[in-house]
């Protein structure tokens, strides 16, 4: 187990937490991307636990939402979650709460990240990305990259992450470079 919140019991409460606090039915990858905004979970303890979770009654299945079967949190679940969550740092659940909200509402208002690359005629590359929330262009750069490897490490991570490239760059240019020392 090499989380940060500490052993199994510990990344449930987290999970459970998170799914307390969202306050809806999110599917298994959904759940699996708002634990991921922060690094306190690593992804194999996630998925060991979701599965714990559904055999202990802590979460169930609630339906359907465009083809993928979507959780809840359940009764049981929810006391463990309220009695169990301060064994876990405030400090930490706070900002894994902020951060999965944040994602929710990225995707919920269906913005949709593209990006590619370019091998130019030096030898370097260009990396390109960009936002588009229904179809408008709401954030789009280009940076010349040293390689190939460099330029596939920035995609996968702008793929991964594109709310908080976005969040990042608002935050620079508008002056807030706290932004670079916090998650």
């Amino acid at each position: 187990m090499s989380s940060t919140v500490g052993g199994m019991k510990n990344v449930k409460i987290f999970v459970l937490y998170l799914m307390e606090n969202v306050g809806k039915p999110l599917d298994f990858v959904t759940l699996n991307d708002i634990v991921m905004q922060t690094d306190y979970i690593m992804y194999l303890d996630f998925a060991e636990a979701f599965h714990k979770m559904l055999d202990d009654d802590l979460i169930a299945e609630a339906g359907e939402e465009n083809g993928d079967t979507v959780y809840e949190i359940t009764e049981r679940g929810r006391n463990v979650a309220e009695m169990l969550h301060s064994d876990i740092l405030s400090s930490i659940l706070d900002k894994s709460l902020a951060a999965a909200l944040r994602y929710l509402d990225f995707k919920k208002r269906g913005i949709e990240g593209k990006c590619e690359s370019h091998r130019r005629e030096d030898g370097r590359y260009d990396f390109s990305c960009a936002l588009l929330e229904r179809g408008e262009v709401i954030y789009s750069t280009t940076l010349v990259v040293d390689s190939a490897d460099r330029a596939n490490r920035m995609k996968e991570n702008f793929r991964d992450r594109p709310e908080v490239i976005y969040r990042g760059v608002h935050a620079m240019l508008g002056g807030n470079m706290n932004f670079l020392f916090d998650n």
